[in-house]
């Protein structure tokens, strides 16, 4: 049994309970998802679920994670059913793999938000920028995870670099075989408090859940031989409880992370392209060829990163698809836009074959 602040309750949850509306309801969060059943776990212990029918109907519904606090029916059998789900505190999300344009929130209610990469292949500046400025957009504290040192002899350089594009965030060196950086892990999560880890697969998050837990409760397998990929060890995400306090949520390895509405979250991780931008000469400038441009000054004499600032324009550009897709105003916006550079390169190739 467990009392509900030690499962991460708090007064941003009681605070959405109606007085008598959830009169034999039970407080209730979501320890695992699979297919429209939940593992819950509450101060009655634990029990799986299904959801109320009339849920289906509701347009604003979405379905629960992860993470997620409900309020629940315990009595009925053998499921318990959950009649609500309460708005989340904060929500990791990403538009959703394909081609139809829809949000997916993968965890919620998580106060740190563990970023992890291997200083061996899978280490990716450009990858970790994307996942901070979900992490900020996400209301969550980011921390990078460096793992696997025991196999790296380039941790300080690496360190240095995630230092370059994590500016003010924690970096984190890890590994699950010689333990360094374990309780280093363990002790960024008080008791209540929730952690999650994410990452590609085959960084080795299953590996530090089990140090975490002391103990294996994760299957863990070794990267492909032949590519140095990882492969998917963790199926669907679960929270865990820590020894100590503290909970721990592992997901599955991400093999893509689209931007979905990221736009403070894009400007918290470029603070030094946008403080440039601010000397530029154009208030609207696009740092794409306008005069006294400070970014692309900046750029040219060194001290920008030009990959940096490819990154800070691709993620831009992702996002702006990404409004205008499922934003009919924006979409028509960015429509105009096209026609209108169209009929610009149309007039530009006719003037050519004119005579000066």
């Amino acid at each position: 049994m467990h009392r509900l602040s030690e499962l991460g309750w708090s007064r941003f949850f009681e605070d959405q309970l109606e007085s008598g509306s959830h009169s034999g309801l039970t407080p209730a969060r979501v320890a695992a998802a699979i297919r429209e059943q939940y593992r819950l776990v509450s101060e009655q212990g634990e029990k799986w679920a299904e959801l109320a029918g009339r849920l289906h109907w509701d347009q604003a519904f979405r379905p629960p994670v992860v993470g997620d606090w409900v309020l629940a029916e315990w009595s009925c059998d053998p499921r318990a059913r959950i009649e609500r789900i309460l708005s989340a505190r904060t929500q990791f999300s990403r538009k959703a793999a394909g081609t139809k344009v829809y949000e997916q929130v993968l965890v919620a209610n998580v106060d740190v938000a563990f970023l992890v990469t291997s200083l061996t292949g899978d280490f990716n500046l450009r990858r970790m920028e994307r996942y901070l400025a979900v992490t900020w957009e996400s209301g969550a504290l980011p921390a990078v995870v460096l793992n696997k040192s025991d196999l790296s002899k380039e941790t300080e350089d690496r360190r240095t670099a995630a230092e370059s594009v994590a500016v003010g965030v924690p970096i984190l060196v890890t590994s699950a075989v010689s333990g360094d950086g374990i309780e280093q892990l363990r002790g960024w999560l008080r008791p209540g408090e929730t952690g999650a880890l994410l990452g590609s697969s085959g960084v080795g998050k299953s590996a530090l859940i089990n140090a975490m837990l002391g103990r294996e409760s994760r299957r863990v397998r070794p990267v492909r031989a032949r590519d140095g990929r990882g492969q998917h060890t963790t199926s669907s995400g679960e929270l865990l409880l820590l020894p100590g306090g503290g909970m721990l949520i592992d997901t599955p390895g991400l093999r893509e992370l689209q931007l979905w509405d990221a736009k403070d979250g894009i400007e918290a991780v470029f603070e030094d392209v946008l403080s440039l931008a601010t000397r530029c000469r154009f208030r609207d400038c696009r740092h794409a060829g306008e005069p006294d441009c400070a970014v692309l000054k900046a750029r040219e004499d060194g001290t920008l990163d030009p990959r940096r600032l490819e990154s800070y324009r691709k993620l831009e550009r992702e996002r702006e698809f990404s409004e205008s897709q499922r934003d009919p105003a924006a979409r028509a916006a960015r429509l105009r836009k096209f026609k209108q550079i169209t009929r610009e390169h149309r007039r530009l190739h006719k003037n050519r074959g004119e005579p000066s």
